[in-house]
């Protein structure tokens, strides 16, 4: 049996279905108890969220603190430097936004680096196989492409994309993809991005003891901030992943823990940058390497993903997804993954130990993410292969040598992934007449009543999934389309709603033009980081007309109901900078009744911008975010459907003339 984890006695133990609406998961978290070894469900369970740091209403910034403040009596007290309950919440929710902008900002500039290599020829392992792509993204931002080749828009584009990091005055390159007056309003009150690490840099300046002691300016700093990491360092990625590895076009993949393999060698990739996926898929289909797991006994070898980078592999080569974050412990339990290799972000610490209790390899790979416990394969761009071949190696080891009892739940849930916003534009009008209008004639004469988004992490605080698969069931119910990224897409997978035929779940209107089109009510983008692909689309919709000429005007609303990251609250930011009404569900880092408070939750939109919304409740979210777009519905003068007229072919040539 494995080795005992300890302080695994869980005094408020829930049962498995209470933690998860994942059956694959539930089943595992059972096997962990019998077991004795403790999940993260367990540990949430044992550790009570502190309630003075989930309403911010503390600052430890400096060694004159900590300082707490009464949510109950808000105004009551300062703290001893004189801070004001707003100020210090505005400094926490600052320094939120800086790092999960850093996060995606730092991934971003880890892929624009590698492009650089590959277009230069310094690294041989990837290629740029989306010139189409490359020269889109290049026209977008106005580099000339006529007449010119290949190997020179790309270093024009690396060195303008480059700005997007390291500019300290101007406006970040992406800039010319927003719509001209979301762009004006953001000119209007300063919050146009120059470079992602200045905005950073200043972010964390102004929130360090005595400097900025205003919570509006503050904010604004915030929203600079944010959009940098959606328009910029997110965009880049995602951008630069899409030239090197291929856009994503619709793709049938299963998730969930059925996925693995008893009698294959079992490998999961888990993480956020595409790099060492991408080389792990050419080492697990090494010749070498496949005999070599065979003459171990092995049928071959099995190469699934995890979380993001699982997310974007699966949109991607529709490999296989074997489930999102809250369930990266609980798939070890299993006794089947035979290696486990991370990069960055979202790496929960407590694998280390469970993957020894079930004798699994752990692998970190990169220099910004070592983990005690784990062992540390380093990954190098220019010699990949020394890292995941090593990786696939050790895997066979392990599957040779198991000795512990598998058990695999069997269940798989298919689903069709990989909508781009590119592809979006393919399936709505065809290769010659490729555009967002059908969908927004849709929105506008009512069959489709509005977008969401609907993005983001499960978190253990809240049953797993749950929240996702209830709130999104009643968006499609109401007519609404739903776009999504991330964990969230992989717990609808798993409720069986990346289906055309799932449909039927959605209002009349929805489901005619999902059965029109065959597609499902519920488009998967990618990983988290691809977020910024529902910007271009909601950019996209506005530039096609009809649904007026702001992001701010779009009948859209956004939602992450599991968050959990400060990468979270940074996405969130830069939406609501970008004019979408966003709610955050499980809590929200923020007292009610405070001038900071009344600021993000209605001031930002007076200013032309959106505006964040909360409630952990699936259905209350879903309405909250109907009600907004059914308010953009009217001020478009778009609320009632328009009657529906046959159109002949006399009519046609009409139009066509006109």
């Amino acid at each position: 049996m494995p080795e005992k984890t300890p302080k695994t006695v869980v005094s408020k133990i829930l049962a498995p279905k209470d933690v998860t609406s994942c059956d694959a998961t539930a089943q595992m978290v059972a096997k962990a108890r019998r077991d004795d070894v403790e999940l993260c469900f367990d540990r949430a369970a044992n550790m009570k969220a502190c309630p003075i740091g989930a309403d911010s209403a503390c600052c430890k910034h400096c060694s004159m603190g900590p300082c707490r403040l009464n949510a109950k009596d808000p105004y009551g007290k300062v703290g001893v430097c004189g801070a004001t309950i707003d100020t210090i919440m505005a400094r926490n929710f600052g320094r939120m936004v800086a790092s999960g902008a850093a996060a995606h900002t730092d991934h971003g500039m880890a892929m624009l680096d590698l492009f650089r290599e590959v277009v230069n020829g310094r690294i041989t392992d990837y290629e740029i196989k989306d010139t189409e792509k490359l020269l889109d993204v290049a026209a977008s931002i106005d580099i000339e492409t006529e007449g010119r080749s290949i190997q020179d828009i790309a270093n024009d584009l690396y060195a303008e994309l480059e700005r997007t990091y390291t500019q300290v005055e101007g406006e970040i390159p992406f800039a010319k993809r927003v719509p001209e007056k979301t762009l004006e309003t953001w000119r209007k009150l300063g919050i146009v991005p120059r470079g992602a690490m200045r905005e950073i840099m200043e972010l964390m300046h102004r929130t360090h003891i005595g400097v900025d002691q205003h919570y509006e300016n503050i904010t604004k700093q915030c929203n600079r901030t944010a959009l940098s990491d959606g328009w910029g360092g997110s965009m880049v990625a995602t951008e630069i992943s899409d030239i090197l590895y291929g856009t994503p076009s619709p793709v049938v993949a299963d998730v969930n823990m059925g996925v693995l393999k008893e009698n294959m060698v079992n490998i999961i990739i888990h993480g956020h940058e595409p790099n060492l996926f991408e080389s792990m898929m050419a080492s697990v289909n090494s010749p070498v390497l496949v005999e070599a797991a065979k003459a171990a006994g092995a049928g071959g070898i099995n190469l699934v993903g995890m979380c993001c980078s699982g997310a974007e592999m699966m949109s991607r080569h529709g490999i296989p997804h074997a489930g999102n974050f809250t369930s990266t412990e609980a798939i070890l339990c299993t006794g089947a993954v035979d290696a486990m290799g991370v990069d960055i972000q979202c790496i929960k610490q407590g694998l280390a130990k469970v993957a020894e209790c079930y004798q699994t390899p752990l692998f970190t790979t990169n220099p910004r993410c070592h983990i005690e416990g784990a062992t540390h394969i380093e990954f190098n761009d220019h010699t990949p292969a020394d890292c995941t071949d090593e990786i696939v190696i050790k895997a066979i080891t392990r599957f040779k040598n198991r000795s512990l009892p598998v058990e695999i739940p069997k269940i798989t849930n298919p689903g069709v992934h990989g909508f781009s916003a590119e592809y979006i534009t393919y399936m709505l009008g065809g290769s010659f007449r490729g555009s967002y209008t059908p969908l927004n004639e849709n929105i506008i004469n009512g069959r489709i009543r509005g977008v969401a988004g609907v993005v983001g992490c499960t978190n253990p605080r809240v049953k797993q999934d749950w929240v996702h698969v209830e709130l999104v069931r009643e968006l499609i119910k109401n007519d609404v389309l739903v776009l999504q990224t991330g964990c969230s897409q992989i717990a609808l997978a798993k409720a069986g709603l990346y289906t055309p035929e799932s449909a039927c779940l959605a209002g009349p209107g929805l489901r005619e033009v999902c059965e029109t089109v065959g597609m499902p009510p519920v488009l998967g983008m990618g990983s988290c980081v691809d977020n910024s692909r529902i910007l271009i689309a909601a950019s996209e919709m506005v530039r096609t007309g009809g649904l007026g000429s702001s992001i701010a005007e779009l009948p859209a609303a956004g939602a992450a109901p599991e968050w959990m990251s400060e990468k979270a609250i940074s996405i969130g930011q830069y939406f609501v900078a970008s004019g979408v009404y966003t709610v955050f569900g499980v809590t929200f880092p923020i007292v009610e009744n405070t001038k900071f408070h009344k600021l993000l939750f209605n001031g930002l939109e007076e200013q032309g911008l959106g505006k964040w919304g909360f409630t952990p409740d699936p259905y209350e979210m879903a309405h909250m975010m109907i009600a907004h777009i059914d308010k953009k519905r009217k001020a478009l003068g778009i609320d009632k459907a328009r009657e529906r007229v046959l159109v002949d072919m006399n009519d046609r040539r009409q139009i066509d003339a006109a």
